[in-house]
């Protein structure tokens, strides 16, 4: 595995660990027990996200601003009573504030003063909650919990056994979550900030390139490819049926429906699956999901075979740490619990697995391109706090 030879400069460095985390490290059961406190109010805050997100709660309050309960539930079709208990519980936790209400009149029952509070999204929370076009955006992350939590059972029986959980499993919750956390970077930032970093990309796209999205999920990677070079013709691949789909009314509402496709298909012998495709791409791309593949050898294989000779093979994955090392900061932190959690039980769910898991290393990605039949993979040099950009050379 090689580098690019003319990389920006050092990567950024690990997140600095967290208070609560260094106060643990060899420390007492007090300070364990906190952590893991923080970490159940952590849970619940989740919970909460979740329902505001699935039921609309925090969208209404964006748009119609300060509220009651009564109000808020009545736009949303919701019962009053649980919606001043989310609305209390999201001004204690910190996401809404509570305008002040007039004092209760002598006599008057408790509930009346609670029932005439009016709660505002904070404007953080209300663009890290609401608004799906910014990098900032998090509310997906309530999905995906709920979504790994819904088959704990099966996740811990896997642990026993040996064997998985499919992403299938996880439903509707987990993929449309995958989708809207990655749709800001691809939608902001992939055309206009990563491909002009890499000018051969640049030029191929450019120029009208062919283009084949290996793991494409629901479609945002290449409908920002045709967004941001409308000669370029995308075809995006996946094995995942309900994300085809929906993929396909992406595409259209973007109005791109005319130059991108989308097939529900297995990359690893996609290339023999019809005439034309063998060496018909110029550009052949998989985004963040290698670490989730049964085979990930078969799977680049595929790659290799699909991308013309002069054509760009590039995969971008998770930014781990280059070697294990404990404890770890943040981001290493997160890869390790969406390992636990869905990617490695999703990549175990089939045998024969490499059972890679979300904390796939550059040298291990490199040893899956060689056996594929790379010659070499350059580590590109695009910043990116949480992706790192390889190119698999043919």
């Amino acid at each position: 595995m090689s580098q690019d030879p003319h990389p920006p400069g050092p990567g950024p460095e690990a997140p600095a660990l967290p208070g609560d985390l260094l106060a643990s490290l060899g420390a007492g059961a007090g300070d364990v027990a906190d952590r893991v406190l923080a970490a159940l109010l952590g849970s619940q805050e989740l919970h909460a996200l979740y329902a505001g997100d699935r039921l609309g709660w925090y969208r209404s309050l964006a748009e119609h601003g300060a509220s009651t309960a009564e109000e808020l539930a009545r736009r949303t079709g919701t019962d009053a009573r649980y919606t001043r208990e989310w609305l209390e519980h999201q001004a204690a936790v910190g996401y809404l504030t509570v305008e002040a209400t007039p004092v209760a009149a002598p006599g008057a029952e408790p509930a009346a003063e609670a029932d005439a509070r009016r709660f505002a999204l904070t404007p953080g929370a209300q663009e890290v909650l609401t608004d799906m076009a910014s990098l900032a955006y998090l509310a997906p992350f309530g999905r995906l919990a709920a979504a790994s939590w819904r088959v704990i059972d099966e996740t811990v029986e896997a642990y026993r056994t040996g064997t998985g959980v499919s992403w299938a499993r996880l439903g509707a919750d987990a993929r449309e979550a995958q989708a809207a956390l990655n749709r800001p970077f691809f939608l902001r930032q992939l055309a206009q900030e990563v491909v002009p970093q890499l000018p051969a990309l640049a030029a191929l796209l450019a120029d009208g390139a062919r283009v084949a999205d290996i793991g494409c999920g629901e479609g945002w990677s290449s409908i920002a490819f045709a967004l941001g070079f409308p000669t370029a013709r995308v075809d995006g691949i996946d094995l995942d049926g309900p994300s085809v789909a929906a993929a396909h009314g992406h595409a259209r509402q973007a109005g791109v429906g005319d130059r991108v496709r989308f097939v529900e298909a297995d990359a690893a012998g996609y290339a023999d699956a019809g005439p034309g495709h063998a060496g018909a791409y110029d550009v052949v791309t998989a985004f963040e999901c290698v670490h989730d593949l049964r085979d990930p050898v078969g799977v680049l294989r595929g790659m290799r075979a699909l991308a013309d000779p002069q054509g760009y093979v590039l995969v971008v994955d998770e930014r781990t740490e280059p070697a294990f090392s404990a404890p770890a900061g943040v981001a290493e932190r997160l890869f390790y619990g969406y390992s636990l959690t869905v990617c490695l039980p999703d990549a175990l769910a089939e045998a024969p697995s490499a059972g890679t898991g979300t904390v796939m290393r550059p040298d291990v990605l490199a040893g899956y391109a060689h056996a594929a039949g790379f010659d070499d993979v350059e580590v590109l040099g695009v910043e990116h706090d949480t992706f790192r950009f390889y190119r698999l050379v043919l």
